[in-house]
Formats: C-alpha cells, structure tokens, sequence
C-alpha cells in the first residue's frame, strides 16, 4: 500500500505473539529502492512480502539497500533471505551488527547469561529453565546475515529524492535506529516509538547498564525533530509525535512508582516485584502468573530495568546477599 508518493507500506503477518503482523516499508529512489525492516523468516511472510512487492510493481531485484531498525527477529529475520534474492546491500548500526554472534549464531553463551541473570534476580528454580530458554524457538524465523553497513548516529542515506539521517535511538534494543527525512519531516520510527502499545525496555546481557534511561533520553531528543508523519513498525503511521512521547514518559513514570510501592517496607528481588506490580496497565491488568513463559521472562527484565532507573536515581537501594540481588525504596 503506498502512503504517500514513494513510500508503501507492506504488513508481514507475524507467527507468534501478540502483534499480528509487523511493518515493512518500500522506499522508492530514482536509482534503487530501499527496504526498511524484513519481517519473520516463515513462509508465509515471504509469500506475503513477495505477493505485495509484485502488487506494487517490485520485485525483490528492485531493492538496493535494507535497513534493519534493529535485530529482533521480526524486523531482521528475513534479510539474509532478501539480500541471497536481490544483491541489496544489508545496513545495522554496528551495536547491532556487534551483538549478532551472540543473538542467533553462537547462543550458548548468552544463555548461560541469561540463567545468571534470571537466577541472580530471584526467579525460582522451578522456572529457570523455562524462562532462560524462552527465546530459543525464534532462532528458526532468522536467517543471520551479517551487515555490508554499519550505520553510524548522524549519518546520511540517499535514496533520490529522499535523504534520510540516521538516529541512534537505544533502549528497545541499544544499538536500535530511526531514519529521519528532514525535508518531507518523516520518521520511521522502528519500534521506538509505537501508536498503540509501549515498547518493551528490559534490562539483559545484551541491554547495556541503563536501558530504559537510555530509552527515555533518546525519546526526549526526537521531540526535538520537526515530524509531521510517523512511521512506525507496528500499527498504523500517525501525526501527533510529542504528544505520543509524553504518553510514553508518563507510562514509564507511573511503573516506576508501582515499582517503589511494592519496595517500600521490605527488601525484594526483581522477580517478587514482578509478580506483585500488573501488567498490561494500559488495558485489561493481567497478573504475573496469568502471563506465558516468554511474557513473564519479558516482565522480569522489565522491572529490573525500571530497578536500575530507580537506582540510578536515587529512589531504590540495591544489596546482594547469597548472590542474589535484593531490592528497597531509599527514604
């Protein structure tokens, strides 16, 4: 579907969660196209990315270039398969490009990180095994491909008439980036900014020290940007930039109070804080033990990045005893 005039909007249906399908764009240029996001690597995302290129008037051959906003699966999964169709060149910005080894090819080291993390945090025994392990399905939706480019913060992307500046936008992912056209004042935005959920900021080994302040920092220098039209990975684009920031930094403060709420009379891990904050704020609350294996290990990373904020702030002290990580309200 064409936005605006060389702009087309391709929905990839997704296999698993609780998004149905994720965005990929087609940007058009007077002397190759580029492709913005890939989707999954199932059939039928292929079938699907396939069949609308050819409804648009493309083929894969057409596409010059692919930029990956950032390497989860449903953004990044099928590049390699695209780039073997078309000769594209792949672009990740290179803290992206760096955690690729680790996130798809040579696993087992970050899963004993993983287990280190969730153990040293206070998920019980009972379900280490099944959270630490809890990504390990998605590995069959990615074919890994390492970038030819390694986007650097300020760069320019020309793809005439379109000039794109590369933002360095951490905090979903850390090496995570948006494209911004000055000229027309577009953004597509990855899944930095979204319309209609919150972008899940967790604390992990491949995470950095602050995610969620880095997430934070990053949203206040877009409101920066003159943006008339966002395009985002999930859900429909929109206008409305700074009001869509401002909803998300008051989301993130109103965690942060439930967070030091439930730390105030005692110490607590982050897994205990997990499972007596709710999720799903913004719609039908859902508790902890209501969530799949996957969305609870996602709500543990949550709170120890919201923990870590906190820390950071002042606002919650932190303690280790018998190598695991206790948590209270400071004052």
């Amino acid at each position: 579907m064409e936005l605006v005039q060389g702009i087309h909007q391709i929905k990839i249906p997704l296999p698993v969660g609780a998004l149905d399908h994720v965005n990929v764009y087609l940007i058009e240029g007077k002397k190759g196209n580029l492709m913005i996001d890939t989707g999954w690597n199932t059939p039928e995302a292929f079938s699907t990315l396939k069949e609308e290129l050819r409804n648009s008037g493309f083929d894969f051959k057409d596409i010059s270039q692919i930029v990956v906003t950032h390497l989860h699966p449903d953004h990044y999964g099928l590049a390699g398969k695209i780039r073997e169709l078309s000769g594209a060149k792949v672009a990740l910005s290179g803290i992206e490009a760096g955690m690729l080894d680790l996130r798809y090819v040579n696993l087992d080291v970050l899963l004993k990180k993983v287990l280190h993390l969730l153990r040293s945090n206070g998920v019980p025994q009972s379900e280490l095994s099944q959270l630490s392990e809890a990504s390990l399905p998605v590995r069959q939706f990615v074919i890994p491909a390492l970038p030819e480019i390694k986007l650097k913060a300020g760069e320019k992307i020309s793809i005439e008439p379109f000039e794109f500046k590369v933002l360095l936008t951490p905090g979903h992912s850390p090496g995570h980036v948006c494209l911004y056209e000055p000229k027309r004042k577009f953004l597509f935005s990855g899944d930095h900014v979204l319309p209609e959920i919150t972008p899940h900021i967790g604390l992990h080994p491949q995470s950095g020290k602050n995610p969620l302040g880095d997430f934070l920092n990053s949203l206040k220098g877009l409101m920066e940007l003159e943006v008339n039209f966002v395009f985002p990975g999930h859900g429909p684009a929109f206008s409305g930039l700074g009001q869509r920031i401002e909803e998300l930094l008051y989301h993130h403060e109103r965690r942060k109070s439930a967070v030091v709420e439930v730390t105030q009379d005692e110490m607590k891990t982050a897994y205990q804080i997990a499972t007596e904050i709710p999720w799903m704020p913004d719609a039908e609350a859902i508790s902890f033990q209501g969530l799949a294996a996957w969305d609870r290990r996602l709500a543990v990373m949550e709170t120890l990045a919201h923990l870590q904020l906190l820390v950071s702030e002042g606002k919650v002290g932190e303690v280790v005893k018998d190598d695991t990580k206790f948590y209270r309200a400071r004052g």
